[in-house]
């Protein structure tokens, strides 16, 4: 039989282009589906399966020391506000702000002319007052020999009138100027007691001139530190005013705040730790001098004062600092770095290593420190604790394996 082309034509199947348009998008969406099972097979085994890179660390035998801190500023334990008693006029300041001053120096002058003068009338007075006394000394001495020498009369008129020898009328006159001597000596006596009292009273008076003159210097009432000064020389100032700050360099402390659940843990002598926020990588040594006893009724803190043994070179009244009191210490135990205690499901425990796995371990936290903890029980010297090598590692998992970084 022969068959013409047009019956060949139209006996063989056509599967060119027609097939591939009919199946192109099942064959891309089937490599797409296999495209993206691989790579979740490969995430999911790098997840998984893949070592975690850790750092390790030993557990080890060491000291913890538990530390309170408290929050507060530097004062001086001894300060004064040195101003004058009485008003007037300054004239002269010798200290400014920053200056050392000793016990006893002068410190602010105020104008004294007029006190000055005043002071001179009252030594003119006591002088006076003394010239005095001592004539009516004299006086009494000279109303003394009077009457001796009226009484001697007396008595020689009277043996003279036992004899008749005298007249009853000199008898009289004896006895009338024996009566006006001892008058006179009594008079003279009352007068030395009346001077001797104007005497005081211009002493006293003269005392306190001289007192409102010395109240016209002011003088340094310790050895301290200027560290503040309010006036000027030519300023008016009133009795009690402000003019200079003095603080006593002998004890410095800083008046810190601490929580009040912390008390039972304070007690004076406790050493410390002073930061000061200008130096915050220097540490300066201190000690509790006292513990306060009463609380804030807001806050719920004490006050307590800490004793700075060591100042730094440049410092400031009032400037803020950190203490931190040392109210216990253990050596010899196990410890382990704070940042490397887990809390899962409301336990404490930590990630070891395993023979090349991560495992949890529950432990038992005793003494906090600062940087360190004590480790009680779980967790023996030598066993090792991992953690992620990477800020974003997150947390390790049961039974993942690691390796060390």
């Amino acid at each position: 039989m022969v068959t013409t082309p047009s019956d060949a034509e139209a006996t063989t199947p056509t599967i060119g282009p027609t097939w591939w348009q009919r199946h192109a998008r099942r064959v891309w969406l089937a490599v797409k589906i296999v495209a993206a099972l691989a790579v979740a097979a490969g995430v999911g085994w790098w997840f998984l399966l893949a070592p975690v890179l850790v750092t390790t660390h030993t557990v080890a035998r060491g000291e913890v020391t538990a530390e309170v801190l408290g929050t507060g500023t530097l004062e001086a334990r001894v300060s004064a506000i040195v101003g004058p008693k009485v008003a007037g006029l300054i004239t002269r300041i010798t200290a400014d702000q920053g200056d050392c001053v000793k016990a006893g120096d002068t410190l602010i002058f105020l104008e004294d002319t007029d006190v000055t003068q005043q002071v001179g009338v009252a030594e003119a007075d006591v002088a006076a007052a003394t010239a005095g006394v001592e004539r009516l000394h004299a006086d009494q001495q000279r109303a003394e020999a009077v009457l001796a020498q009226a009484r001697l009369t007396h008595e020689r008129l009277l043996s003279a009138a036992a004899s008749n020898a005298t007249s009853a009328q000199e008898v009289d006159k004896a006895a009338e100027a024996l009566a006006v001597a001892e008058a006179e000596s009594a008079r003279a006596a009352a007068a030395i007691v009346e001077g001797q009292k104007r005497l005081v009273a211009t002493e006293r008076s003269l005392d306190y001139q001289r007192a409102r003159l010395h109240d016209t210097t002011i003088e340094a009432p310790f050895d301290a530190l200027v560290v503040r000064r309010d006036r000027d020389e030519g300023d008016v100032v009133t009795a009690g005013s402000s003019v200079l700050q003095l603080v006593s360099l002998s004890e410095m402390w800083i008046t810190a705040w601490v929580d009040e659940t912390e008390l039972a843990r304070l007690a004076e002598g406790q050493p410390a730790r002073v930061v000061f926020r200008s130096e915050p990588s220097v540490e300066y040594p201190g000690a509790v001098a006292r513990v306060g006893r009463e609380a804030d009724r807001e806050t719920r803190e004490v006050i307590v004062d800490v004793r700075v043994e060591k100042l730094p070179a440049t410092w400031a009244v009032g400037q803020r600092a950190e203490v931190y009191i040392r109210v216990d210490r253990r050596e010899g135990v196990t410890v382990l770095p704070a940042a490397l205690l887990l809390v899962r499901d409301g336990k404490t425990g930590v990630m070891v290593d395993d023979g090349g796995k991560a495992r949890w371990r529950e432990v038992a936290a005793g003494l906090r420190g600062r940087e360190v903890v004590e480790i009680t029980s779980g967790l023996p010297p030598g066993d090792v604790v991992v953690s992620p090598a990477t800020a974003g590692g997150g947390a390790l998992r049961e039974g993942r394996r690691i390796t060390p970084k």
